[in-house]
């Protein structure tokens, strides 16, 4: 029968429940909701909300799933650790945490060039690129400095965040109040389009505001007790998330009219705009915490899964390196901040967001079907269990979403994990040499 050590690993045990419940509900209020609910009314016009609210339910199905594997194998490398176990081939475990690093240093590009766009401009007019890579280095000097910091950062800018997310509701609420609004917007459609398909199509741009769950993952090996705090913090924190934008999503059209937030790069600060009473450089600063909250929390995720895979020898040994007082992954920081620097210049944000969400839903397909297989390995402490029909509908709801996707966005993916095989390749002979060696020299002695 296999066993799972707890209390095992390098890293610190420095996260509480508490902390934890931050960290999930700052990564998912991300830019996501600041920078795409125009994306999602010219997806579904007023009806913003539906698509948020189908959104919410296919994360929370592959939720129950991560759920269940962190508190079974709470150690760091989340998915690549998962899938290596229920599959045993060293290339399916790491093209999974090849995907998963792929879509977060994806999703750190864009949301560095979230940071130097619009918002930034509300107040200095600069060029995004080097604003880009300057803010992706302080946020590695963060990450380097140590979790319990990081996260403690976290707890400060997910207050911000949602108190800016909150202010956007209230203030909706004033102008319906005053007869200025038009609540009967947030049934309206797209023409020519069902409401099947607007729904769809939104839901896909919806998903990018959901996801960031998956990333609590990879600081598992950092919890004070991953199989008491991970579901309650996990599942408490989506809900919360849930509820904020739906009534965000609710109040954004009835204020603002569909097609004036989708010609808005900034569509919030549109509804603080029309309600008046709160500064428009008030919210751009609040909008600008909570792409840095977003960002920060994604290479916490990134490079704590390139520690994961480097421990397990999926990626070279070196990148394993912590810093001997600090006991951060500080081989893995540099490396990710590097990369997600260089693809800055990548494109815009919804292309890389699309492109982010098309790698998770990869990622999230390869989960769930291990947590189904990992059903015959039991483990001697007490964990999660998903009802087993979740993961199955989990399945269901990643192959429909990955149908969505446009071709552009399987291209950008399929370079990226085009990268992630060469590399295997590469990292896969010279482990074969250095086995090879070391089985020459034991046959010596």
């Amino acid at each position: 029968m296999a066993t799972t050590d707890q209390g095992s690993g390098r890293l610190r045990r420095a996260v509480t429940g508490p902390l934890l419940y931050l960290f999930i509900l700052g990564d998912v209020l991300g830019a996501g909701i600041y920078a795409l609910v125009g994306e999602m009314a010219g997806a579904a016009a007023g009806m913003i909300w539906l698509p948020l609210l189908v959104a919410l339910g296919m994360a929370m199905l592959t939720a129950a799933s991560y759920a269940e594997l962190v508190t079974k194998y709470p150690q760091a490398g989340g998915s690549a650790v998962y899938v290596q176990r229920a599959f045993g081939r060293p290339l399916a475990s790491f093209l999974a945490g090849f995907c998963m690093l792929a879509a977060g240093v994806t999703s750190a590009a864009a949301l560095s060039l979230a940071f130097a766009g619009d918002y930034l401009g509300e107040f200095l007019d600069l060029p995004p690129v080097p604003v880009a890579i300057v803010f992706l280095a302080a946020v590695g000097l963060l990450n380097a400095r140590g979790i319990k910091e990081s996260v403690r950062a976290n707890t400060v800018m997910t207050a911000i965040e949602l108190t800016g997310l909150l202010t956007v509701v209230v203030l909706g609420a004033v102008v319906l109040g005053r007869g200025d609004g038009d609540l009967g917007r947030v049934l309206e459609l797209p023409t020519d389009v069902t409401l099947a398909g607007a729904t769809l199509a939104g839901a896909l741009i919806a998903f990018y505001s959901f996801v960031g769950f998956e990333t609590s993952a990879n600081i598992a090996e950092e919890l004070t007790e991953p199989s008491r705090i991970y579901p309650r913090a996990l599942f408490a924190s989506m809900l919360t998330a849930g509820v904020v934008y739906l009534l965000v999503g609710v109040v954004a059209p009835a204020v603002v009219a569909p097609a004036d937030l989708e010609g808005s790069s900034g569509p919030l600060v549109e509804v603080v705009r029309v309600a008046g009473g709160v500064p428009t450089e008030v919210f751009a600063v609040v909008a600008l915490v909570a792409v840095a909250n977003g960002a920060l929390l994604t290479m916490i995720m990134s490079s704590r899964l390139v520690y994961g895979m480097a421990d397990q020898r999926l990626l070279p040994s070196p990148l394993s390196r912590v810093l001997p007082g600090r006991r951060t992954p500080w081989a893995a920081i540099v490396v990710t901040t590097v990369v997600a620097m260089g693809l800055t210049a990548i494109g815009d944000l919804v292309t890389l967001a699309s492109t982010v969400v098309l790698l998770l839903l990869l990622v999230f397909l390869m989960v769930n079907v291990s947590v189904l297989v990992l059903r015959r390995d039991a483990v001697e402490h007490p964990h999660f269990r998903a009802w087993t029909v979740l993961p199955v509908l989990a399945i269901a709801s990643c192959v429909l979403l990955l149908t969505r996707q446009e071709a552009r966005h399987w291209l950008l993916a399929g370079a990226l994990v085009g990268v992630g095989v060469v590399l295997y390749l590469v990292t896969g002979r010279g482990s074969a040499v250095r086995a090879a060696a070391q089985g020459e020299d034991a046959a010596a002695v």
